[in-house]
């Protein structure tokens, strides 16, 4: 293995500052929001690395299975082999899966996360593969897509990778555009492999988010150690509580937590105190759920052509495979 660059492995914004003014401005609207990159701190990434452990959380496993039985037919994506760019690269298992069907390519690959824990952890786990030049980007998708394809090279594809559902984080108009700018920096030839999960019933939805060890319980309330540690908050966990909603309407989960008293919570790292009502919610995360042909027919109107669509049947995971043809 090359020694990773570290050229892009630090935000163009002081993370700090963006999180304290990102604070402020969420639990000023209404309903209050935190926004959910900030769940992934250190903690939070192990959190919810053990969240995919559990029986109920069924993503990653159908993913995995996928990824394992079609590795080959989507690494030929890549063919020659050039470049691959995982958008959201958490701890590298899944692409690791991947360029095992790869070995013997000269292959950079090119890892975004906001998360410093989530590309140690993938850096860490990809370590074995000899042939591969990995290349950390600690920033946003689209500031990552567009330093790694600045570098594309000419004899190759890229292929990108959007796996483990993270398209379902992002509300429907948000998916559509972020797509559409994906496919905007894509050439001809590209291909992007595209995870979501599909539409089932809502007590198996809910368990998955709300799990009985309360493991999903503690990812979320560690937003709230979070800002105590890194804001000088002073957040009593005691008093918020998990609270996990199917909103059928729009086929998402919201995740929020619930104030249990009136209380008011200084924020020193941002400036600001924030009154609650006993009852009121803060948003932290929403999962969108899909219809298999409506992934095709997203991936489409932002202007790819689709490949071919695998559907794991158990857990009823869909990897969709596009192309940018013109």
């Amino acid at each position: 293995m090359h020694q990773p660059s570290n050229s892009s492995a630090t935000l163009d914004v002081d993370p700090m500052i963006e999180f304290a003014c990102s604070v402020a401005d969420g639990l000023a609207c209404q309903p209050k929001r935190l926004p959910t990159k900030y769940l992934y701190d250190a903690l939070g990434s192990q959190l919810f690395e053990a969240i995919c452990e559990l029986p109920w959380y069924k993503i990653t496993r159908g993913e995995h299975a996928l990824l394992a039985e079609h590795a080959d037919t989507i690494m030929s994506g890549a063919d020659p082999c050039s470049k691959v760019v995982e958008l959201g690269s958490g701890s590298g298992a899944k692409l690791s899966v991947l360029l095992s069907a790869v070995e013997t390519c000269k292959i950079d690959v090119h890892l975004v996360d906001i998360s410093a824990a989530a590309l140690a952890q993938s850096l860490q786990a990809l370590s074995r593969h000899t042939s591969v030049t990995l290349i950390p980007h600690r920033t946003t998708y689209e500031a990552g897509l567009n330093d790694a394809l600045s570098h594309a090279k000419n004899d190759g594809r890229a292929l990108i990778l959007f796996l483990g559902s993270n398209i379902g984080n992002l509300s429907l108009a948000e998916a559509e555009l972020f797509l559409h700018q994906l496919r905007v920096r894509c050439r001809r030839g590209d291909q992007l492999l595209l995870g979501a999960d599909l539409i089932k019933p809502a007590p198996e939805l809910v368990l998955a988010y709300d799990d009985p060890l309360g493991v999903t319980s503690a990812f979320n309330k560690n937003l709230l150690a979070r800002l105590n540690r890194e804001l000088d908050a002073d957040f009593d966990l005691n008093l918020f509580t998990h609270r996990v909603l199917w909103n059928t309407q729009d086929s998402r989960i919201e995740v929020y937590l619930e104030s249990q008293v009136d209380q008011l919570v200084c924020i020193k790292g941002a400036g600001c105190c924030v009154q609650f009502t006993q009852d009121e919610l803060i948003w932290t995360e929403s999962a969108h759920k899909y219809k298999a042909h409506d992934i095709i027919a997203m991936g489409q109107r932002a202007g790819f052509t689709s490949r071919t669509q695998w559907i794991e049947p158990e857990s009823k995971f869909a990897l969709t495979l596009f192309e940018a043809e013109t």
